[in-house]
């Protein structure tokens, strides 16, 4: 009996088919699997992670090329100081992404089918002690790409879209910090974000995602923390309830007025519970939204029933979060809409 699965994670779209005005939302979140009835974070527990390329491009991207952006987005990932995590480039493969064969194969794969999908990640994990045993990472060959260091017009970044990718890969999640307006053609164009991890590209041509914000340091190193990430920042803990029951899927944001900037999570159990981890010291604003109705399933499986019938709400006060330490539980109470 087999005891592993592939997992794939949620896809980056380069715009989502959903109706309404700009839409701004927040958060990081971390992937995590069932395995044996519990929740397990979904993390490489031996450095470096080794990954191959695959031996073949597209037209503009060669092999070379493609390994060359996939080497410059890993580093920038492995610069972040507060976090831990390393990579290594094991060399070139003619393996294909999704294959179970026991590499981390990072390559481009044909999917035509996949319209709106620019690129995706997929785990292979051991169902029974949630272990980590194998991510893959295709980019989507329907689409046009560049590697030039100022972009290219009328095609994707690949190096951006690398750098979203492997954040899946390292085990994060999607961001909400970020906003996009509607067109007139159908979908989404992001006209701000603060997140590599938000799950909407930039346009064609653009290359302003390949810099981590606030909230995907944060994120990163909350999974893979230093010992200077442990003892400078601080988090930020507490409750989301509404009729005096927990709200699950809530977005929590923590606002520095000192820097401007802004990390947040989930309310991720059916008693509220939320924690922002990253923080540094000071005081922060305490802001509580429902996610976009619309938007439920970039973040969350249908079966997780993620609570958006609620209004947005700010904590009565300035939260204080210490080095080193945590602010203390906080209760924000929300109303329905």
């Amino acid at each position: 009996m087999t005891r592993s699965r592939r997992i794939w994670s949620l896809v980056l779209a380069f715009a989502l088919a959903v109706a309404g005005g700009p839409h701004e939302a927040f958060a990081y979140l971390k992937f995590g699997v069932l395995a044996s009835g519990r929740g397990v974070t979904l993390r490489w527990t031996q450095m470096p992670v080794t990954y191959y390329v695959t031996d073949h491009g597209v037209p503009g991207v060669g092999a070379a090329d493609l390994q060359a952006a996939l080497g410059r987005a890993f580093a920038t990932w492995e610069a972040l100081p507060t976090a831990s995590i390393q990579y290594r480039f094991g060399g070139f493969t003619e393996a294909l992404p999704g294959e179970d064969e026991g590499l981390n194969t990072l390559g481009f794969r044909s999917a035509p089918e996949l319209d709106r999908v620019l690129a995706s990640t997929s785990f292979l994990v051991d169902t029974v002690t949630g272990a980590l045993l194998e991510s893959d990472i295709f980019f989507n060959s329907a689409f046009q790409w560049s590697v030039q260091s100022s972009g290219q017009g009328g095609r994707f970044d690949l190096e951006s879209i690398a750098l979203h990718e492997i954040g899946h890969m390292s085990g994060l999640g999607h961001s909400m910090l970020g906003e996009t307006e509607l067109q007139a053609t159908g979908g989404r164009r992001v006209i701000a974000a603060e997140a590599v991890m938000f799950p909407i590209a930039f346009s064609a041509g653009n290359v302003s995602g390949r810099t981590p914000r606030a909230d995907d340091v944060a994120g990163l190193s909350d999974v893979y923390p230093t010992g200077d990430f442990t003892r400078d920042k601080g988090s930020l803990s507490g409750r989301v309830t509404k009729s005096g029951q927990g709200v699950f899927g809530a977005h929590v944001v923590a606002f520095s007025p000192a820097t401007g900037l802004m990390v947040a999570n989930f309310s991720l159990d059916p008693q509220g519970r939320f924690s922002i981890a990253g923080l540094s010291p000071g005081p922060y604003v305490v802001r509580v939204e429902p996610i976009d109705d619309a938007s439920v399933d970039s973040f969350f499986q249908a079966s997780a029933n993620a609570d958006v019938d609620f209004r947005a709400a700010y904590f009565e006060r300035l939260v204080v979060v210490p080095a080193g330490g945590d602010s203390g539980a906080i209760e924000i109470e929300v109303i329905p809409k």
